[in-house]
């Protein structure tokens, strides 16, 4: 059952596929949002659905109780939190930070320190679950902070997801994230290979899997997202690799993990060869394709 929380003012900053369903649901549940966003359609689009228009961060800073982020990547969430006319300069100590940004493990901490310096609560919370998760509320969040701001944090990420998970300390949600997406990825290339490899010995593809998915080669990558058009009627084979995560967005995730693999002194060959294959994916056209398009790749497809 969710937890249930007072009315509180939210702010929300960045309101693209994934942030802009996850803001209409915290609408929804009862709250006044109010959202920022440099898209002018996303700005439309929040207000349609009852939002409120940020007019400047500072601004939406100063208002809220609440703030969640949403943004591409570390420097963004650096800037929009510690930079001039940011949050940390404007909003109310006390005043809860949510960052579900997917960033590197060191930006995560050093703003969560920073954050602490000016008496804000934050987490880090990080979500898996793609755009249909966004706009179900059925996302995972992997949650890195104190316990106290955890547990603040909670009953908003209850209306956004479906599992919450506090992972420990300040940045510990980012490394269960792309700690789990480098699994992801491996994981898509190897199963690729078996149907590129199944289908060049004359085997069916939905024999291949009939088999997989009762044995031992079973894995979420096989039976919730098949790479090849037939066996899974949801996955993106079937719609011409419309990206529901794309390869460029795993691309990030997998450099993220080698750049924390190097400062912690980790051995990820795998992670490594997986980060390779998906840039010469991306590099030959795949960017914008889902991430199990690599299946084209590995063809030697275009």
């Amino acid at each position: 059952m969710r937890e249930k929380t007072m009315s509180s003012t939210v702010g929300f900053i960045g309101l693209g596929n994934m942030g802009g369903p996850m803001a209409i649901n915290l609408v929804k549940a009862g709250h006044k949002v109010i959202g920022f966003d440099l898209s002018d359609a996303a700005m439309t689009t929040h207000a349609e659905a009852g939002g409120d228009r940020g007019t400047s961060v500072a601004d939406l800073a100063a208002a809220s109780d609440v703030i969640v982020t949403m943004l591409p990547a570390g420097k963004h969430v650096r800037q929009i939190y510690q930079g001039e006319g940011g949050i940390l300069e404007n909003a109310k100590p006390g005043t809860l930070l949510i960052d579900s940004s997917t960033i590197d493990v060191d930006s995560a901490r050093a703003v969560s320190a920073a954050s602490a310096e000016k008496g804000m609560p934050m987490v880090d919370a990080p979500v898996s679950g793609g755009v249909a998760g966004a706009a179900g509320g059925t996302l995972t969040f992997m949650v890195g902070g104190p316990d106290e701001a955890y547990d603040a944090a909670k009953p908003y990420l209850d209306i956004m997801g479906k599992t919450i998970v506090h992972a420990g300390g300040a940045g510990n949600g980012q490394a269960a994230k792309i700690c789990n997406n480098m699994i992801l990825g491996i994981s898509m290339i190897g199963v690729s290979e078996a149907f590129v490899l199944g289908e060049k010995l004359g085997l069916d593809p939905q024999k291949l899997f009939d088999i997989s998915s009762t044995a031992s080669g079973q894995c979420w990558s096989l039976t919730s997202y098949c790479p090849v058009p037939g066996p899974l009627p949801s996955s993106p084979a079937n719609r011409d690799y419309q990206p529901g995560f794309a390869a460029a967005m795993m691309l990030k995730d997998l450099k993220l993990a080698q750049e924390a693999a190097s400062s912690a002194g980790a051995a990820t060959p795998l992670g490594a060869e997986a980060a390779s294959l998906y840039t010469l994916f991306c590099n030959s056209g795949g960017e914008s394709l889902d991430f199990s398009g690599i299946v084209k790749f590995l063809r030697g497809h275009d």
